[in-house]
């Protein structure tokens, strides 16, 4: 496995990062044991880097994963929290569940623009208060608008950005590929941290994976890059991918026979709730049932947290 340093935080983390989002209630929604030895699997072949969020609802399964682990792991979490008390709450829930002193990284979640980082700005000075007391080492956003990553990249006390990227460009917001990689490198250029979201444009690009991950890999800005794994095979296969390696032919075709898509049951009530909360607009409410473009679809499996049903999965 490869490694390098975060931008200017000193943080030093696998060039493949294990997204948690996938194992978790909102995707594959694997038992915590399950899950848990995918993400232990991960972490004994190199990944020391762990991508969650509270939203994930995955805590469990990362705390579960370090059991007995006696190496150094990095993990970064998230929250949309607008104000000091809720992102307080929210460093301290991830400090509970996950059983740690400090989170390495914390951040705010899914970013637009320097007007939402504004808004969200007295959530943000707790986090550079916490990181002065050691209960945080960096903080940062998350992000698929390119606004968000040249807002981000004009703040000094922003350490880390978590950016949408792949050669598609597929999720991307508000531009094209180049307008994000240009972001990127101002970015960058600012002394931030980059580390990659949705190389496989969130399961889209799940047939091209060696050509999707090359692309986002030979961008110098990018530490790391963020990628969801529900299975040994996958684990196995991006292990090797990333640390330069030859992948077997057997384990290639293993890992492309998996097919995922968002499935709505048919209990849905149509109340809309889910299409309000997708980004991509890929959800549409016809018939008095929630009804998905997979064209538009990123896979982020978002919409499904929000269904007071839970009639909506990433499987």
């Amino acid at each position: 496995m490869q490694y390098r340093f975060l931008g200017q935080t000193g943080i030093l983390v696998s060039r493949l990062c294990f997204g948690a989002l996938t194992i978790g209630p909102l995707q594959a929604n694997l038992p915590v044991r399950e899950g848990a030895a995918v993400l232990r699997k991960a972490l004994e072949s190199g990944v020391n880097f762990i991508d969650t969020a509270e939203f994930y609802r995955t805590y469990p399964y990362i705390r579960e994963a370090l059991r007995g682990f006696a190496h150094d792991v990095v993990i970064c979490s998230k929250c949309y929290a607008y104000t000091r008390q809720d992102m307080q709450q929210s460093v301290e829930k991830a400090l509970t569940e996950l059983g740690r002193d400090y989170i390495d990284i914390f951040m705010l979640h899914e970013q637009e623009s320097a007007l939402t980082i504004k808004g969200h700005w007295e959530a943000y000075e707790y986090l550079l208060q916490a990181k002065e007391k050691g209960l945080i080492r960096a903080a940062g956003l998350s992000t698929h608008h390119v606004a968000g990553v040249m807002a981000a990249a004009a703040v000094p006390e922003i350490d880390v950005i978590h950016p949408l990227i792949n050669y598609a460009g597929i999720g991307i917001a508000d531009g094209t590929r180049e307008n994000m990689l240009a972001a990127i490198r101002t970015a960058a250029g600012a002394g931030k941290g980059i580390y990659a979201m949705k190389a496989l444009g969130g399961g889209n690009l799940l047939d091209r994976p060696e050509q999707a991950f090359d692309f986002v890999l030979s961008i110098p800005e990018i530490s790391a890059v963020a990628v969801g794994m529900s299975t040994v095979h996958e684990v196995a296969y991006n292990t090797l991918l990333f640390s330069g390696e030859e992948i077997p032919e057997n384990l290639k075709s293993t890992v492309r026979r998996q097919t995922r898509h968002l499935h709505i049951d048919e209990w849905c009530l149509g109340c809309g709730l889910c299409t309000k909360r997708c980004r991509a607009g890929a959800l549409s409410i016809i018939d008095g049932k929630a009804r998905v473009d997979k064209d538009l679809c990123v896979l982020c499996g978002y919409c499904g947290a929000v269904c007071p049903d839970f009639c909506i999965k990433v499987i």
